[in-house]
């Protein structure tokens, strides 16, 4: 889905950058543009950029669980 339609950014586009390491919307404004002219697409952004982090934050824990064994 188009997040910012004034800059041509997507959901994917966000998660893409958040995998990268993007953890802050002023980063993602740097990278993108996002909502930087219009501005209606503000709150949808920073809430995507969010849920990304999060899935990354829970991905990396994944990778990082020690494996317990008896």
């Amino acid at each position: 889905m188009i997040v910012c339609v004034c800059n041509r950014v997507s959901d994917r586009d966000i998660q893409r950058l958040a995998a990268q390491g993007c953890d802050s919307f002023e980063a993602l404004q740097f990278e993108t543009g996002t909502a930087t002219c219009c501005g209606r697409c503000e709150s949808c952004a920073r809430e995507t950029l969010a849920a990304a982090c999060a899935d990354e934050a829970t991905r990396h824990a994944a990778r990082h669980i020690p494996l317990v064994t008896a």
